[in-house]
Formats: structure tokens, C-alpha cells, sequence
């Protein structure tokens, strides 16, 4: 599978060894400036490098193929200043999405941007080796098609999971997984790096390296609080270590503190807080819809009863849209309360069906709760994840390509 390689194929440069923290701060800023670029002089000012220091990074980046001049800008005094900006083609990533039903792969270049994508029906509970294979199957056909080298694959599942080792624990309602080396058996598979991570915080990742720049949230419906509108990698040569929080082709502002509430076949959260994507001491954070309210509630798959999870997708069984909201939104205030979060963010297939009556019945809690608790200045805002149905799989992808800016060291 010569096309399935860690290494740029046009460049020779290994993409995951170019780990100097300096190169990231500039990577990052030639990534955020996009197309029209930034002058060696700017790269020195907002990263604190000497002017020499900068340019011994951008002509090593030039040599490697990852930065071209993009023009020249005039100056204040003196020659026009050269512009530079990355170059997408560069490097590619593969987000792999493996939820109940489905898969959805993704092929992304440098920026994050989505050059080619597939998804197809997948049993979750055809055991291992079967989902393994399928999986592998569909990253190999995708590869094939696109005819480029990766830095290696990303893969995002419902948890919970050992974010660190990438080892599936008991995964709502297939057993079955609990134990299995996912990591190592999918990089043993396709001869790759890989990570693994949970899909809300493989999500939440992916948002928080877009940012807030124009257009990243400004779709989708907004309640009446909001304006309108996410590790270790193994390879053939074992363990290393990319792990948690990049790609828009323009400016943005990092989203510091939100929860990504994903509700499709199941119901999850991944939490970013200080502008990482938090995971905890054991990698288990976000396990959002397991929380009880409800102690004579209905049974979960999970073991417990009166689930957030459970009383949801209840709810949107029997068609009660507004009553799955509210217990939603029950959630949400939760934890809002708990954390302080700046922005709650809701993704997922059921709530794509839905996206107006869950924004509008969340906000409304939200809203409730902050009138009770006297906040003045009104409830934080609600909206719809940016990302659609392949959100989830880019956030994957971001599991490889932000630890290249920085972005990705927790």
C-alpha cells in the first residue's frame, strides 16, 4: 500500500517528527492567515521569534514544500515584504467516524478542508475483526481513489475508551468491544499511525481549531439565549504521542470554554475548556448521557436507569421532540452550572432532524435556570455545531494534523 505512507511523498519530510515548538507557533499563523498570507515580519511579532530566527523557520518549511510565497504586501517604509502561506496539498490526515450504523471517512488536507469523503452502512456489533477489516476497507478505497500519501488516521466511536492507549471499555450497548486494542490493530491493519478518540471529544476538537471566525458558527438555528445561526498514535514503529486540540483556511478566535453535546444513536459530550479539549486524568470525561436524573426512570443501555441518554431517545421514539429538548436542556444546565462554559453546541444526526425544536427547548432551559439564579447578564447561547454530518470525521482527521501547530498538546 504504497500510497497509505507517514512520510510526504513529494517533500521526503516526515511531517510527525517536525515537532519544534517555534515551527508550530509559525505553522499555525501561515495555517490561520490563509490564502492571502503573512509577512516574515508579522510571524516575528506574534510569536516573539527574532526576525533570523523566523527566517531560518520559513525557508526550512519552504524546503520541505509546507510554505510558498503568496505575493508581496506593501510596507510602511522600504521594499514591498514577500507573503507567505501554507501549503494545504502539502499533508493529509484521514478522520475515520465509526458510529452504531455507519462510517464515514474523510480525507482532509493541511487546512482541515475535506478533499474526498465516503460513508456506508456498518454494524458496530459484527464484532471486532469484522468492523476492523470494513473499516480498514473503506481508508484503503478512499486512498486509493485520491492517490495521496496520509500522516495517519484518526478514528472517533462512541466511548467510553482509553484515550491514552486506544483501548474500547464497555461501549454503550456492544459489550463485546470492551478491552479490544483498537489503536494498535487498525495502525497493525493499515501500517499507519493512528489515534483514537472519542467521537464528542473528536468533535469538539475540530471546533475549537475552526474557531470562531466568520461562518464557523453561523449556521443552523439559535434559541433564545444565542444569536442566530476532538492522544497517543501508534505506527509500525510503536507508540507516540499526538494527542488532543486545527484547520480553517482564514483568521479565527479560539472557542476557549464549550460543550459539544452530540445526541444521534447515542448521547455524549466533549468539553473544551481553556481552549484544550478536556478528557480527565483516566481519558473518561464527557460521559454526558449517563448521568441519572431520573432515579425510577426507564432502563439504560449503559445498566443504570433514568439516563439522560435513555429519557432522550425515549422521547424521540415516540415523537416528543420537545420533551427529548427539555431533558436535554435539563443536562446542559447541569452542566453549565458545573463548569461555567462560554457556548453549548449541539450535533448529531437527531438533533440534524430536529435542529430548531432542540436549540429552541435547551435555550429554554438554560434561560429558566439563569433567571432563577438572578444571572445578568442572561443565559449563555445555544446553536448548532458547525460540521454537519461530517463533523465527527474531521474532528478525527484534527487528531493527526493539529499536533503540527500546536495545537494538539494537551
Amino acid at each position: 500500500m504504497a500510497y497509505v505512507n507517514r512520510t510526504n511523498a513529494e517533500s521526503g519530510v516526515n511531517l510527525l517528527a517536525l515537532r519544534s515548538h517555534n515551527a508550530a507557533l509559525v505553522l499555525d499563523l501561515l495555517r490561520t492567515a490563509g490564502e492571502g498570507g503573512i509577512s516574515r515580519l508579522e510571524l516575528a511579532e506574534r510569536t516573539g521569534l527574532t526576525p533570523q530566527a523566523v527566517s531560518k523557520i520559513t525557508a526550512r518549511l519552504r524546503a520541505d514544500g509546507l510554505a510558498a510565497e503568496a505575493g508581496r504586501r506593501a510596507s510602511t517604509g522600504g521594499k514591498p515584504r514577500t507573503v507567505l502561506r501554507l501549503v494545504p496539498e502539502a499533508g493529509h490526515a484521514v478522520g475515520l467516524h465509526l458510529d452504531r450504523d455507519e462510517v464515514t471517512v474523510v480525507l482532509c488536507d493541511l487546512t482541515g478542508a475535506v478533499v474526498a469523503e465516503r460513508r456506508v452502512p456498518l454494524d458496530l456489533g459484527a464484532g471486532a475483526e469484522a468492523v476492523v477489516e470494513s473499516a480498514a476497507g473503506e481508508v484503503e478505497a478512499l486512498l486509493a481513489r485520491a492517490g495521496v500519501s496520509v500522516l495517519g488516521v484518526g478514528v472517533a466511536l462512541p466511548g467510553p475508551l482509553d484515550h491514552a492507549r486506544g483501548v474500547l471499555h464497555r461501549v454503550t450497548g456492544f459489550p463485546e468491544w470492551d478491552g479490544f486494542p483498537l489503536r494498535d490493530a487498525l495502525a497493525g491493519r493499515l501500517g499507519v499511525p493512528v489515534v483514537v478518540d472519542k467521537d464528542t471529544n473528536a468533535a469538539a476538537l475540530g471546533i475549537a481549531v475552526v474557531g470562531s471566525g466568520a461562518g464557523a458558527l453561523g449556521g443552523g438555528a439559535s434559541g433564545s439565549a444565542g444569536a442566530a445561526g476532538s492522544s497517543a498514535a501508534a505506527g509500525p514503529s510503536g507508540p507516540s504521542g499526538p494527542s488532543g486540540s486545527s484547520g480553517s483556511s482564514g483568521p479565527s478566535s479560539p472557542l476557549e470554554s464549550f460543550a459539544y453535546l452530540h445526541l444521534g444513536t447515542g448521547l455524549g459530550a466533549g468539553l473544551v475548556i481553556g481552549g484544550g479539549v478536556h478528557r480527565g486524568a483516566r481519558t473518561g470525561a464527557g460521559e454526558f448521557g449517563h448521568q441519572v436524573i431520573q432515579l425510577d426512570g426507564p432502563p439504560c443501555g449503559c445498566g443504570n436507569r433514568g439516563c439522560i441518554e435513555a429519557l432522550c431517545l425515549a422521547a424521540v421514539d415516540r415523537g416528543a421532540v420537545g420533551e427529548a429538548a427539555r431533558v436535554l436542556g435539563v443536562g446542559a444546565a447541569n452542566l453549565v452550572g458545573l463548569l461555567d462554559i462560554d457556548l453549548v453546541l449541539l450535533g448529531g444526526r437527531t438533533v440534524a432532524a430536529h435542529e430548531e425544536a432542540f436549540v429552541r427547548g435547551v435555550g429554554a432551559v438554560l434561560e429558566e435556570r439563569a433567571r432563577l439564579e438572578g444571572v445578568d447578564d442572561g443565559a449563555i447561547p445555544v446553536r448548532v455545531a458547525p460540521g454537519g454530518a461530517r463533523g465527527v470525521a474531521e474532528g478525527a482527521a484534527q487528531l493527526l494534523l493539529a499536533p503540527l501547530f500546536g495545537r494538539g498538546e494537551d
